[in-house]
């Protein structure tokens, strides 16, 4: 007989006062009532919690040492439990390669649709790229200055895990005597075993030549061995120095293992090819397009997107300040205090006609410039007073970031390059220009775009995109396409039908709201498709604008109609009147709550007289709109051409002395005015903050404020000796 509810006994977790209750499955069911009064306790901490921890306890002893075993709740016994998924308001991550596109499996999807699909084009020329003769590698090989010693590759196995012994036997038996195993060169028969567990390089050295006349033939034969050997791929490297044209490469690349091509190697494939510039790309596999695998990473910011960079606002936060008066916050706080600085910037100002008791802002921008960026190389005398004597120098001045680099390039002290990271903040990368691939992964497109383009857009944009694009795809992309496509649709839609709408594809998961990251999760489980689960929310419908909230509730009677029972602890009023069943708890907070005031259809709860939900429901009890209204001070804020993000040149005030409300539509940009604008001004004016302001003209009205206070959603501490006596100082 297949159960038909979950029957809970003797609940007394937390403020739970001995509950029983009994809940249809496959049912859209909401626990409400007071905060406080022992929802989540239910839901989360007993349900949740019980159905998790004998689902652990089924398998075996080896998988349940990687999960976390749940404590057993305190309750006399549940019956009818299916294995249960919580969905909670938490950042599902802090990594900054984690994104909305990754986290949801877009990204994967987009992956494998340009591998399969995508056309490489040469960054040279800008037409497409196609295979390449024998003939053509031979000829550039032959450009290489006469006696240019150099190795023919085949790269047999990139960035591939295993031990290849048996690979290596082969090899051995066709007649090659030499391998290079991760960098290193071996005679065959001395070649290391090799960790499974680990991922390898290994070419197959097929010749060793010195360019010079005659050598076509011999070079045209080494060619196709290496071509066949290596499915298509052959490497050149020289023995000594770089190839020509790339002495400057090498520098300032990122620390991710294998990304970029070595500097005195040339890549030949008899696949994608152009024969103007040579760039070539050995495969398009899904990994080519992947930011956090190094043959797909941008090699100079490791596929972050973003650098950290000393940022002239944070260097100089308060403008109104003088030189004299440390206008220059990171050269005005060294420890012990320097007069060297001074110095400098006083022989600074003798040479470029400006006064260090002339306030920041009043500098001409030119003035500026050779303060912070230094004199590009032209040389300034420097005058210096070492207590008895006096000497000056000539020579160029570095600048003050100039200055800042070198200290954190030279520094192997931690809490120095923990001080000086107070000055940086995240800027797009310079080769990437925030795309997080490099050039050969970005020369592939789709429909002429490459995959970088679709994740900068929204998830509405996005999915009108991908919508359009069978119809720019020839006969044969689109039956490659057509299951792939259908898949990212799919999860657009369900990204869409929560109220995610405005979220771009590669928004880093750490920006995300709590609210945010629960309906993404949510969007996901959608996708999977699983039925006879068990799902506990906790307040989806939170920051989620009313527009929206219809079809965050049509998302979870879908979840509902899979076969899934699930259990939302919500205060929201359309949830409640939508829900197949309601539980309401109370009558009161804490210890004054912990029992089942009234379950049932919204017809029952309505009917219970003891419910403070049913009062607010019939119109019982009401919030009184306020008669009258506070006019406040007579003062006010005014924010002027606020730009950041997607504000679009807004200007508006905000009285002072009232309580006002800042709303609209979910991602509308409130954030963005409110707390990445006028908070950030007003921090870095009133309290001394280090924090960039968003793109704004300027704030007005700050000098009738004494500081500002930014209350959030983040936890106000993680240490189990807090408690709410502690923080707010009552025990003090």
């Amino acid at each position: 007989m297949s159960l038909t509810k979950i029957s809970v006994r003797g609940a007394r977790e937390h403020n739970l006062k001995g509950v029983d209750i009994d809940l249809p499955r496959d049912s859209l069911i909401v626990v409400t009532g007071l905060s406080g009064s022992g929802k989540s306790s239910l839901a989360f901490d007993t349900i949740y919690a019980e159905g998790q921890r004998r689902y652990v306890e089924s398998l075996s002893a080896y998988a349940r040492q990687f999960l976390e075993m749940m404590q057993k709740p305190d309750v006399e016994h549940i019956d009818g439990l299916s294995p249960a998924i919580s969905i909670e308001q938490k950042t599902t991550s802090r990594n900054p390669r984690s994104t909305v596109a990754t986290v949801t499996e877009i990204y994967d999807y987009m992956r494998l649709l340009w591998a399969r699909v995508g056309v490489p084009y040469s960054p040279a020329t800008g037409k497409p790229i196609s295979a390449q003769t024998v003939s053509q590698m031979v000829d550039r090989v032959m450009e290489l200055p006469e006696g240019t010693r150099l190795y023919l590759l085949a790269p047999v196995v990139r960035g591939r895990k295993g031990e290849y012994r048996k690979e290596l036997a082969e090899w051995q038996k066709a007649g090659f005597t030499r391998v290079r195993i991760d960098g290193e060169t071996y005679a065959i028969e001395d070649a290391p075993a090799l960790d499974k567990k680990y991922k390898h390089d290994i070419e197959v050295v097929v010749d060793r030549l010195a360019v010079k006349q005659g050598l076509e033939t011999r070079l045209a034969d080494s060619f196709e061995t290496a071509l066949k050997l290596a499915e298509g791929l052959a490497y050149v490297d020289l023995a000594e120095g770089v190839v020509p044209g790339r002495e400057d490469e090498g520098e300032g690349g990122g620390a991710m293992k294998g990304a970029g091509i070595p500097a005195n190697r040339i890549v030949f494939s008899e696949k994608f090819a152009c024969p103007v510039s040579g760039f070539t790309i050995e495969e398009i596999e899904p990994r080519l397009f992947s930011f956090n695998a190094p043959q797909g990473a941008c090699a100079t910011c490791d596929g972050i997107g973003e650098k950290l960079l000393f940022d002239p606002q944070l260097v100089v936060p308060n403008e109104s300040l003088t030189l004299k008066q440390g206008a220059v916050v990171p050269w005005a706080k060294s420890n012990p205090p320097s007069p060297y600085y001074m110095q400098v910037l006083t022989s600074l100002a003798k040479a470029y006609d400006f006064n260090i008791t002339t306030p920041w802002n009043e500098l001409e921008p030119d003035q500026r410039v050779i303060i912070l960026h230094g004199t590009g190389g032209m040389p300034v005398e420097l005058t210096f007073k070492d207590g008895r004597k006096e000497y000056t120098v000539r020579k160029p001045f570095e600048g003050v970031i100039g200055n800042l680099n070198r200290r954190l390039l030279q520094t192997e002290s931690a809490w120095m390059r923990e001080e000086l990271s107070k000055f940086q903040t995240a800027q797009p990368c310079e080769s990437c220009h925030g795309k997080r691939l490099n050039e050969k992964a970005l020369a592939v497109r789709v429909a002429g775009t490459d995959i970088a383009e679709p994740t900068k857009m929204s998830v509405a944009d996005a999915k009108a995109w991908f919508l359009a694009l069978d119809a720019k795809l020839n006969d044969t992309q689109q039956q490659i396409a057509r299951a792939i496509l259908k898949e990212i649709n799919e999860r657009l839609g369900f990204l869409d039908n929560v109220g995610l709408d405005y979220l771009n594809l590669d928004r880093t998961s750490g920006t995300l709201s709590g609210g945010e990251s629960q309906r993404i999760r949510l969007a996901s489980q959608i996708g999977s498709g699983l039925s006879g689960v068990l799902y506990v929310l906790d307040e989806p419908s939170i920051g989620l604008h009313q527009k929206d909230n219809d079809r965050l509730l049509e998302t979870l009677k879908r979840l509902r109609d899979l076969g899934n029972t699930v259990i939302v602890v919500e205060h929201d009023e359309d949830a409640i009147r939508q829900a197949d069943h309601i539980v309401d708890l109370g009558p009161g907070a804490g210890v004054r709550g912990g029992e089942v005031v009234a379950q049932g259809t919204l017809k029952q709860i309505m009917r219970a007289k003891n419910s403070m939900t049913a009062d607010y429901l019939t119109g019982r009890r009401e919030i009184a709109v306020p008669q009258t209204r506070r006019k406040g001070n007579g003062h006010k804020l005014t924010v002027h051409g606020a730009k950041a993000n997607n504000l679009q040149d807004v200007t508006a005030s905000i009285p002072l002395g009232t309580f006002t409300c800042i709303t609209g539509v979910s991602g509308s940009g409130k954030s963005s005015f409110t707390i990445d604008t006028l908070y950030a001004a007003a921090a870095r004016t009133l309290n001394g903050a280090r924090v960039v302001a968003g793109a704004h003209d300027k704030v007005t009205g700050l000098e009738f404020c004494d500081k500002v206070i930014e209350i959030d959603q983040s936890p106000i501490g993680r240490t189990p000796r807090s408690n709410p006596a502690t923080y707010t100082g009552a025990f003090t």
